[in-house]
Parts: structure tokens; C-alpha cells; sequence
């Protein structure tokens, strides 16, 4: 009797060990020394993504068409649109049959998924939302512009716009539990896309002007005053001007003033946003993040998408939408490392879902890997390409699912650097492994014809220090010379330069020793224009 009650014991053991281990194999994050991590059935995974196009998802025959154009191009992840008006085309009935298809699909190609909840908001507007709710404004009413006229935008401050959105998305992460929480297919969720507020800083519906005239959340204060040192700087400076106050209504704590009223939006979208992401999470916790669509310079709230995740925001979404893992950027606009560096601050880890997909796009995804320890890089549209094997995303996307193992081991050690290079700027200098490396564009050289062009291709690369003086390098269109620091006597010399591949388990494979003509016999490291590949560099000292 005893021996059948401890088999019987030990089998409900079993069977809770089962039940608890498939709740923590999803993924998650996790942190690694300064840098953050996706884990995958617990293996750390760097996302190689391409987002589809906004209607791409939305037709079965339609994406059969483009899965042979997505399958050249070295993705691992492909991000997808979810329409709520497809997932609930009726009030309370659900179609998943274009999720379940996708991730069919995917898995065929052993490819994962980031969904992107096309719910209450898609950049800005609400043009994704049922037919069904875009029809009944009573019971859905929508923001009002300043002139008390409505705009096709669901307010935040109604609780029929939330709790709707939220049994669509909870109905949604629900059946993806019930379907891939073995597999894992779909790593990560984006709640909603690109809010924001336009053509006004706020909404100024009835509810919006009533919340506008009340005291601000003690939540928020206390935000404030627990973070006050950490806060951002531009959010600081600008609670700061207001009067740096503890209490008061939005116009008295935040000033009577556009600025102050997309601080106040942006506390009722993240508040939005947080319902949602919780209900979500409550059945199936995976990473969630929300995308912006950044704002322009020299533009006042309102006239660009407001009250988002911007960057002189981040705090405010930050108290508002704890449950949100991550805050990303859209990056379309110039100064690409700019918007990089702001993202990457308060402990956010940098993903960027979104990035224009132009020549330029591979030599930003290695400035994003190398020096920002980003989990992950998407061009938007990927499909769009007549000509997969000839854009510079793929090519460069081939390097990083080669060198995969060595840029996961090494984020967040300080030990690995990227760049991008442009005829503006020409050139990067760093200390690294002990030994002063200036990498350069390589038209910077001369010897092409091209190098005389009034505009240069961007070039980029990734660099690796595995030991003093040893390195892996990647990319296209670089020129490395090394020195030794300024406070070290002596020269430095090239002991080997060893071009190769990895083979898909991680053995290298040398494949030319370049010590000669291809290294101008010992002078740099180069990878020319148009040319991508890896090479191995030792350096001595003498």
C-alpha cells in the first residue's frame, strides 16, 4: 500500500514539474552584465527580422506568394500584423485561422514570429479596429479635436474602447498558449502600433477634459519622486520649468501649455496600454513591447504623432505601463545613432522593430548590434525586395548568423563595437583589447574610381575582442589600422589576418591567409566596397 501511494505521489510530482516547466520554457528576458537578452527555450536568440508590410498578413493567397522571397533573405524572425477587424470580424465571435496559418507556415521554415497587435491604434488612427466598433461611436466615442469634432482616433478615456480591445488581445494571447507555448513560435508580442495623438497635443473629448482638470495620479508622483535624480533629462528639465511640483492638476504640475498636455495624454495612453498588456500577460506572459513613431525636431506636440513612447516620454510610460518590457523606436528619420543612444537609456534595452529598408539598413543593423548590444534589428516591408540576394540586409544579415555565438557571448562585456561609416563620417577611433584601432570608410583609401562620387554608399561592421590583441571582424566597406594607446611605447604589427566563414555549428573555417597585397603587407585590415565577409586578426607589438 505504501509503495503504490509514493508511486502515485510521485507521479503527480511529475506531472506538476511538467505543468511548471512548460510555464517557464517560454521566452523571456533576461539580463546579461549590461546588456538584455531574449531567451528562447532558455538559449539566448538575436533577432535577424524583416516586418511585413501593413497588409501583407491580412490574405492567405497573399502570403503564400511572398514566403519564397522571405526565405532568401537570412531572416530568423519575421514580424507580423494581427488586425483585430480579422480576429473578431463579429462582436464576440474570433477568427484565427490567418494566426494559425502563420505560424504553420513559420514553423515549416523554422522561422519565429513577433505578432504586432494591431488593435485600438495603428500610427495614430484607428483604421484596423471592427467594423462593428467603428460604427457604433456611442458606444465607442472617438478622441475630439479642439474644435469638439471627432477624429479617427478611439479615445483612451473610455472604458468600452479598453475592455473591448482587451478580451480581443486576452482571446488572442490565449489561443497562441494553447497553440505554441510548446514550440515557441511566436517569441515576442508588440501591444498596439505607433500611438500617438493628432491634429491636437491631447484629446478634448468630455471624459479627456474632465481627467485633464483633475489632480495628477499618485502613481505618477511618486514616480517622480522615487526617480527624480534618474529621471531623463529632457522629462527632468521640463517637469523641472514647471515648477518641479508634488501635486496640482496637469496644467499646475506639468504647465498650461502643449507640452503639458502630451504628458498628460501620454499618462492615459501607457495607462491604456498597461490594462491591456497585463490581461495579456495574466494567460500568457510573453515579452510585450510598444513601438513609436519618433518625432520630428523643431515640430510642437501635435504636429507629429504625440504622446507616444518618444524619448523625452520614456518616463512617463515607464510609470504608467510597467508591464511593457521594452520601449522601441521606428527609426525612418537621419541621424540613425542618435535615436539609437536615446532608447538605450534607463535600463531599456535596444530592439528596433522598424528601420527604413534602403541600402543603408546593413550597415545600421551592425551599428546596432556591435555597439548598442541590440537584441534584435527588422527593416520594414522586407518583402518588398524584387531582388533578395542583392540587398545589403541580407548580405550583412549572413555575417551576423555566422558570428551569432560570438556577439551573444560577448553582449554586454564591453568587448565588441559597431559602425557605420558615411562620407560624412568617415571614421571611428577606439580602445580595444589593448591596442588603438581607427576604422575607416574604405573609399577613404583612394584606389577606387568610386571614391571621387559626391555621395559614398554606407558602409558598417562589427568588431570582436576574444583576447588582447585578437579580434573578429565583419561587415563591408571598412579599413582598420591599429596603433597602440597613446600612454603605451612600442608599434603595433599585424601577425595574421585569416579571411573565413563559420560552417552553422561554429567551426571556422579559414579560407585565405591575407598578409600580403589584401592587407598592403601588413599596413590594414580591409573589406572593400560591396564586399562583405569575416576575418580573424591577431596583432603583435614591437
Amino acid at each position: 500500500m505504501n509503495k503504490i501511494l509514493s508511486i502515485c505521489i510521485l507521479i503527480l510530482v511529475l506531472r506538476f514539474s511538467c505543468v511548471v516547466q512548460a510555464q517557464t520554457n517560454i521566452p523571456y528576458l533576461s539580463k546579461k552584465e549590461t546588456a538584455t537578452q531574449l531567451m528562447v527555450h532558455n538559449q539566448p536568440f538575436l533577432i535577424r527580422g524583416g516586418e511585413l508590410g501593413n497588409s501583407s498578413a491580412s490574405s492567405l493567397a497573399y502570403l503564400n506568394q511572398i514566403w519564397p522571397t522571405l526565405e532568401q533573405m537570412n531572416l530568423n524572425t519575421l514580424l507580423v500584423p494581427v488586425y483585430w477587424e480579422l480576429l473578431e470580424p463579429i462582436d464576440g465571435t474570433f477568427d484565427f485561422s490567418l494566426v494559425d496559418s502563420l505560424i504553420i507556415q513559420s514553423r515549416k521554415r523554422d522561422m519565429k514570429l513577433i505578432l504586432l497587435w494591431f488593435g485600438s491604434w495603428k500610427n495614430s488612427m484607428s483604421c484596423y479596429v471592427p467594423g462593428w466598433v467603428k460604427t457604433d461611436p456611442q458606444r465607442f466615442p472617438r478622441a475630439l479635436n479642439k474644435n469638439g469634432q471627432a477624429v479617427e482616433i478611439l479615445s483612451p478615456f473610455c472604458t468600452n474602447n479598453l475592455e473591448a480591445d482587451k478580451k480581443a488581445f486576452t482571446r488572442l494571447m490565449q489561443h497562441l498558449k494553447k497553440i505554441d507555448s510548446k514550440e515557441n513560435t511566436v517569441i515576442m508580442v508588440q501591444v498596439e502600433n505607433e500611438i500617438g495623438m493628432l491634429p491636437d497635443a491631447r484629446d478634448y473629448s468630455a471624459e479627456a477634459n474632465k481627467q485633464y482638470k483633475q489632480q495628477v495620479p499618485s502613481n505618477l508622483l511618486n514616480y517622480l519622486k522615487k526617480n527624480q535624480k534618474q529621471l531623463l533629462p529632457e522629462f527632468r528639465q521640463h517637469w523641472e520649468a514647471s515648477g518641479k511640483k508634488m501635486q496640482g492638476t496637469w496644467a499646475e504640475v506639468f504647465g498650461d501649455s502643449t507640452a503639458g498636455e502630451e504628458v498628460f495624454m501620454a499618462w492615459h495612453f501607457a495607462q491604456f496600454t498597461e490594462e491591456l498588456t497585463k490581461a495579456g500577460k495574466s494567460v500568457y506572459p510573453l515579452p510585450m513591447f510598444i513601438n513609436a513613431a519618433l518625432n520630428r525636431v523643431g515640430y510642437a506636440p501635435g504636429e507629429y504623432p504625440s504622446a507616444g513612447p518618444l524619448p523625452h516620454l520614456l518616463d512617463v510610460w515607464w510609470a504608467g505601463a510597467p508591464s511593457i518590457d521594452i520601449l522601441t523606436p521606428d527609426i525612418y528619420f537621419p541621424n540613425f545613432e542618435h535615436w539609437c543612444r536615446l532608447y538605450q537609456r534607463g535600463g531599456n534595452p535596444l530592439f528596433i522593430p522598424e528601420a527604413r529598408f534602403e541600402p543603408s539598413v546593413g550597415a545600421k543593423m551592425f551599428y546596432a548590434m556591435g555597439n548598442h548590444d541590440a537584441m534584435g534589428f527588422s527593416p520594414f516591408s522586407i518583402e518588398s525586395t524584387d531582388n533578395p540576394g542583392k540587398e545589403s540586409i541580407v548580405k550583412s544579415y549572413d555575417l551576423i548568423k555566422q558570428l551569432s555565438p560570438l556577439i551573444i557571448s560577448h553582449q554586454g562585456t564591453g568587448q565588441m563595437a559597431g559602425f557605420r561609416l558615411t562620407k560624412e563620417h568617415t571614421a571611428d577611433t577606439l580602445v580595444l583589447g589593448g591596442f588603438q584601432l581607427t576604422i575607416k570608410h574604405d573609399y577613404t583609401l583612394g584606389w577606387s574610381p568610386d571614391a571621387s562620387n559626391t555621395t559614398w554608399p554606407d558602409t558598417g561592421g562589427i568588431i570582436i575582442c576574444t583576447a588582447p590583441g585578437e579580434y573578429w571582424v565583419a561587415g563591408s566597406g571598412l579599413v582598420i589600422t591599429f596603433g597602440l594607446p597613446e600612454n603605451k611605447p612600442g608599434s603595433a604589427g599585424i601577425y595574421r589576418i585569416d579571411e573565413g566563414t563559420f560552417t552553422s555549428d561554429f567551426v571556422w573555417q579559414p579560407k585565405r591567409l591575407l598578409n600580403g597585397d589584401q592587407s598592403h603587407q601588413g599596413r590594414h585590415l580591409r573589406i572593400p566596397v560591396h564586399e562583405y565577409g569575416i576575418q580573424k586578426l591577431i596583432l603583435y607589438t614591437y
